[in-house]
C-alpha cells in the first residue's frame, strides 16, 4: 500500500491511540467464516504503529472461543496499556458503526497481560471454558479460554 492511500484511510482517534482501518473481509474470505474488520493501532496523533486489532462481527457457535476482538501489540511497545486503549476505541466503533450492544473478548489463562487488560476494561468474567479438541485454537495449543462479556450502551 502506498503512502497516498495510507494518508486517506479512516482514522478513529482515542485519547492515547488511534485506530486506522486496514482492511475488511467478508465471511467467505475469513479464516473463521465471520466478517472481520482489521485495524492498525497508532500512537495518538502520529504514525508510530504499535500493533493491530480486529473486530469480528459475530461470535456464534464455535466462534465464541475467538471472541469479537483480537489484538497484538508490537513487542517493544508492550507494557503501556495500548491494547486496553485500543479496545476502548474499538468499543465505540462497534457501537457506532456496527450497532453491537455486547462484545465478547477471550484470552488464554497463560496470557497474563491480556487477562489484566480484560479486567481493566471492566467486563464480566463469564466462564473459563475448555476449547473443543477439534477447534483450530485447541490444535494451536489454546486448550482453555476465559470468556469476558462487555455491555455497550447504544444511546
Amino acid at each position: 500500500m502506498g503512502l497516498f492511500s495510507r494518508l486517506f484511510k479512516k482514522r478513529v482517534e482515542g485519547d492515547v491511540v488511534d485506530l486506522v482501518e486496514d482492511y475488511r473481509v467478508n465471511e467467505r474470505n475469513s479464516y473463521d467464516g465471520v466478517p472481520t474488520v482489521y485495524y492498525d493501532i497508532y500512537l495518538h496523533g502520529n504514525n508510530v504503529k504499535v500493533g493491530k486489532i480486529e473486530l469480528r462481527l459475530s461470535v456464534e457457535g464455535d466462534n465464541i472461543y475467538y471472541g469479537h476482538i483480537g489484538y497484538n501489540i508490537v513487542r517493544e511497545h508492550r507494557g503501556h496499556h495500548y491494547a486496553y486503549e485500543a479496545c476502548k476505541v474499538l468499543f465505540n466503533i462497534a457501537r457506532d458503526e456496527f450497532k453491537l450492544s455486547e462484545l465478547v473478548i477471550t484470552c488464554s489463562p497463560e496470557n497474563v497481560a491480556s487477562y489484566k487488560t480484560l479486567k481493566m476494561l471492566n467486563g464480566e468474567l463469564v466462564d473459563l471454558v475448555k476449547v473443543p479438541n477439534n477447534h483450530l485454537l485447541y490444535i494451536l495449543g489454546e486448550k482453555t479460554k476465559y470468556i469476558f462479556k462487555y455491555k455497550i450502551d447504544l444511546n
